[in-house]
C-alpha cells in the first residue's frame, strides 16, 4: 500500500511540474485551474502525511516553474511567492486558527482584501526613481528579464512621478519624503476584459487566430521577443506589493503600501479594503463571488492578507506559501474537459444549433455534460474537433458554452466535424445561405418546429384564425389530429370538441380549485369548437400574400409575400418560378431567391400544398391596374414615427393603393421617408443617404 502511495505521489510531483512548465513557461496551459488546484492539493495531503517524502523538487517547495531559455535570467531581491488556496469560508477560517496558534498576535489583527488576479506576475525595480528593469516571477527566485516589453505597457511608470522633495502623507503615522533609491515592486499585468473581446473581434475580422482566455495572452505577449508584439497587446498593470526597499522608508502596513503606492503614482486597485475581523473580511470576499462579473478584469479570487506586514512575515512559510496570507478562490468557472461528439438540436424557427456533448466535469458546484457551440462557423473559425480537450466556461446562471480547443493536447486521434446535410429531426435537406450564420430545415412539416410552424400560420399576421392558441396547437400535434398546417381544414366540430375537453382537462390538472365545486345550475353548451371551426372555415377566404406569409418561408415576410401575391397570382405559379424570375422583383436578391425556389422544391412542402388546394384553400390574385398606373407607381416609400392621422398599416394601403411600395429599409433606391413624430433611426439614415423627406401633408398632396 505505501508503495503504491509512493509511486502515486512522484507521479503528482511529475504532473504538477508539467503543468507549471506549461502555464508559466509556455503560457500554453492544458488543464484548467481547478483540475491544476486538485492536484497540487492531492500532492499536499500526501505531504502532509508523509513529511519525510518531500523533496526539494516537490512543486510545494517552489513557486512558479523553471525560467525560460530564450530570456536572460533576474535573480529577485526577495522570493516572490504564491499563496495557500481557501475554498470557502470554512477553509479561510481554518486558515486563521492555524496561524493564532503559531502567534497569538493575530487574535487581534486587522485584514486587507484585495482582487486575485487571473494575470502575469511581475517584478519592477526603480533606481533612483527611474524604471530600469522588469521581470517575470519564474520559478520565484530567478525570474525572465522582459524589461524591453514591460515598457511598451502605459500603466507603467517609467519614472516614478512624485518628486524626491514632495511630501506625501500616507496616514496620520507616516510622512513620506523621499522615494527609496532602489525600490521593487510586484503586480500582475492583465488584459481587461472589454478589451480582450475587442482584440479578439478585430483579429477575427483579420482572418486571424483568436486567443483562449485574457491571462494567457497576456502573457504570451510579455513572454516573447517582439517588444512591437507587446505594444499592440491592451495591457494594462495594477501593482500590490513592495518586495525590496533600499534607501528609504516604507510602510509596515499592507494597507499603508496601497495608499503609498497609489500616492507615488502606480496604478492601484480601488476594490481592496481593511477589516478589523476576519468574519467581516470573508463577507466583503464572497460579496465577489457574484459580483465576479462586475470587475473590469479576470480574477479566480479575493486575497485575505494580514494587515501588520512584520506580523506576517513573523509567521513564516509552509514549502513555497506564507502564513500571513490565504488565497480565497472563487469556484471555477472554466475547466478542460473531452469532447465526445456534437449533437444537432433543431429550434422552433427550424435553425440547427450545434451542442457540444462532453466527458462530464463540474463546474462551479454543478455537473456540465452538454454546452452550446453557438453555431457552426464557430466551430469552423475555432478548429474544434470531436475528440479535443476543450476549454469550457459556465458564468451564473448561462449556459455553459465551449471556448475553444486546447490544441497542445491534440493526439492526432480527433476527427474535423461536418455540418450535417439533412435535418436530424425529420431527414430534410438543410438549407444554408452564403453569408450567413444560420443552418436552416425548411420543411413545414418538421416535428421538431411544428407547433411554432402552426403557431405563425394562424396568427394575426398570416391565415388570422382566432382562438387557436399554443395549448390548443401543442394538443392537436400531441394527439396527432395534425401533422401539418392543412391538416387543420379537415378538422371537423367534433374533431375540436374533444380538444377543447382535453384542454380543459390539462386545465384543471394543473390548477385544481383550492375548494370543492358547489352544484350549480347546468352550464351552457361551450361554443368555442364551432367559433374555431367557423374561423378556420373563414381562413380559407384569405388573400393570397396572407397565405404566403403563413407559409413561413425563410426571407419572405409582408411585403415581399405582397409582392410575390401580385406577380405571380397564385401558388402554382410561385411553385413553378426560377431564381432569376424572381430576382426581377424589386427586394428580391440570390439567398431569398434561392430560399423561395428550395421551399417549393422541397416533397414534403409540395405535398403540403397538395392538401392545401384539396381542401379548397388555394386564393387567387390578379395584378391591380393601381400598382402601375397610379401616381405613386414605381416610387418606394419607407415610414416611420406616428403619422396625423394614418396608422402604420394605414399609411402602407394608401400608398400601395395609388401603386407606389412600402419597405421597411432605408436604402439608396428609397424615394421618399414618410416622416411622423418620434422617428427612429430611419430618418437618420435618410439624410445621410441623402433620401427625400416627406411627412403626412405631402404624401397625400403627391397623391391629388
Amino acid at each position: 500500500m505505501a508503495d503504491k502511495l509512493l509511486s502515486r505521489y512522484e507521479e503528482l510531483k511529475a504532473q504538477v511540474n508539467f503543468h507549471n512548465y506549461r502555464y508559466h513557461v509556455l503560457d500554453a496551459p492544458v488543464i484548467s485551474d481547478l483540475e491544476y488546484d486538485r492536484l497540487l492539493n492531492e500532492l499536499k495531503k500526501i505531504e502532509a502525511d508523509h513529511p519525510d517524502w518531500v523533496t526539494q523538487d516537490s512543486p510545494t517547495q517552489r513557486a512558479g516553474a523553471k525560467v525560460s531559455e530564450k530570456f536572460e535570467k533576474v535573480r529577485h531581491p526577495a522570493p516572490i511567492l504564491s499563496l495557500a488556496n481557501a475554498f470557502g469560508a470554512d477553509d479561510a477560517r481554518a486558515w486563521f486558527e492555524r496561524v493564532k496558534k503559531i502567534d497569538d498576535r493575530v487574535e487581534k489583527a486587522k485584514f486587507v482584501v484585495e482582487p486575485k488576479i487571473d494575470g502575469l506576475s511581475v517584478v519592477l525595480h526603480y533606481r533612483d526613481g527611474m524604471f530600469t528593469q522588469g521581470a517575470t516571477r519564474g520559478d520565484g527566485e530567478v525570474g525572465e528579464d522582459i524589461t524591453s516589453n514591460l515598457r511598451t505597457v502605459k500603466a507603467i511608470p517609467l519614472k516614478i512621478p512624485v518628486d524626491s522633495d514632495q511630501f506625501s502623507v500616507i496616514s496620520d503615522q507616516l510622512l513620506v519624503a523621499s522615494v527609496p533609491r532602489h525600490l521593487v515592486i510586484r503586480g500582475e499585468a492583465f488584459i481587461p476584459i472589454k478589451e480582450f473581446e475587442e482584440l479578439n473581434k478585430k483579429l477575427e475580422e483579420a482572418g486571424e487566430k483568436t486567443y483562449l482566455n485574457p491571462r494567457n495572452t497576456a502573457a504570451g505577449s510579455l513572454r516573447q521577443l517582439d517588444p512591437v508584439l507587446t505594444a499592440s497587446r491592451p495591457i494594462t498593470l495594477l501593482v500590490y506589493q513592495i518586495v525590496h526597499a533600499e534607501g528609504g522608508t516604507v510602510p509596515t502596513s499592507q494597507w499603508e503600501i496601497l495608499q503609498y503606492l497609489k500616492s507615488l503614482g502606480f496604478p492601484v486597485s480601488d476594490i481592496p479594503k481593511r477589516f478589523d475581523d476576519l468574519d467581516s473580511a470573508i463577507a466583503y470576499t464572497e460579496t465577489f463571488n457574484e459580483g465576479r462579473d462586475t470587475l473590469p478584469y479576470e480574477a479566480d479570487g479575493m486575497v485575505i492578507k494580514i494587515d501588520d506586514l512584520t506580523l506576517a512575515a513573523d509567521l513564516g512559510f509552509v514549502g513555497k506559501d506564507p502564513r500571513g496570507a490565504v488565497a480565497f478562490k472563487f469556484p471555477a468557472r472554466e475547466v478542460t474537459t473531452t469532447l465526445l461528439g456534437i449533437d444537432v438540436e433543431v429550434g422552433r424557427t427550424g435553425v440547427l444549433t450545434p451542442r457540444a456533448v462532453l466527458e462530464a466535469v463540474e463546474i462551479g458546484g454543478v455537473v456540465v455534460r452538454n454546452a452550446t457551440l453557438h453555431n457552426f462557423d464557430y466551430i469552423e473559425e475555432k478548429d474544434i474537433r470531436i475528440g479535443d480537450r476543450v476549454l469550457v466556461k459556465r458564468a451564473g446562471e448561462v449556459i455553459p458554452y465551449v471556448i475553444g480547443p486546447v490544441v497542445d493536447a491534440r493526439s492526432g486521434k480527433e476527427k474535423t466535424y461536418r455540418p450535417p446535410m439533412k435535418c436530424p429531426a425529420c431527414g430534410q435537406p438543410v438549407e444554408h445561405f452564403e453569408g450567413e450564420v444560420a443552418w436552416y430545415c425548411v420543411n413545414a412539416a418538421c416535428p421538431a418546429q411544428l407547433v411554432r410552424n402552426v403557431e405563425h400560420f394562424v396568427s394575426r399576421g398570416a391565415m388570422d384564425i382566432e382562438g387557436l392558441g399554443t395549448e390548443l396547437v401543442k394538443i392537436l400535434i400531441e394527439t396527432n389530429s395534425i401533422r401539418d398546417v392543412a391538416d387543420l381544414f379537415t378538422l371537423t366540430i367534433e374533431d375540436l370538441a374533444v380538444i377543447n375537453e382535453e384542454l380543459n382537462r390539462k386545465r384543471k390538472t394543473k390548477n385544481p380549485p383550492k375548494t370543492p365545486a358547489k352544484a350549480t345550475a347546468k352550464k351552457a353548451p361551450d361554443k368555442r369548437p364551432e367559433k374555431l371551426f367557423n374561423a378556420i372555415s373563414n381562413a380559407k377566404k384569405q388573400p393570397l400574400h396572407r397565405l404566403i406569409i403563413g407559409l413561413g418561408i425563410h426571407g419572405v415576410g409582408e411585403v415581399m409575400a405582397k409582392d410575390l401575391a401580385i406577380t405571380f397570382g397564385d401558388l402554382d405559379n410561385l411553385s413553378n418560378a426560377t431564381k432569376d424570375g424572381l430576382m426581377e422583383i424589386g427586394g428580391v436578391g440570390p439567398n431569398i431567391a434561392e430560399s423561395i425556389v428550395d421551399w417549393f422544391s422541397t416533397t414534403t412542402n409540395k405535398n403540403l400544398l397538395k392538401k392545401l388546394k384539396q381542401a379548397g384553400v388555394w386564393p387567387s390574385e390578379k395584378k391591380k391596374t393601381s400598382a402601375s398606373t397610379g401616381k405613386l407607381s414605381g416610387m418606394t416609400f419607407v415610414v416611420t414615427g406616428t403619422l396625423p392621422t394614418l396608422s402604420r398599416e394605414g399609411a402602407k394601403e394608401f400608398i400601395e393603393g395609388s401603386g407606389g411600395k412600402v419597405t421597411d429599409s432605408i436604402s439608396k433606391k428609397t424615394s421618399y421617408l414618410v416622416l411622423g413624430e418620434n422617428p427612429g433611426s430611419k430618418f437618420e439614415k435618410a439624410k445621410s443617404l441623402g433620401v427625400k423627406v416627406i411627412d403626412e401633408a405631402e404624401l397625400r398632396k403627391m397623391v391629388k
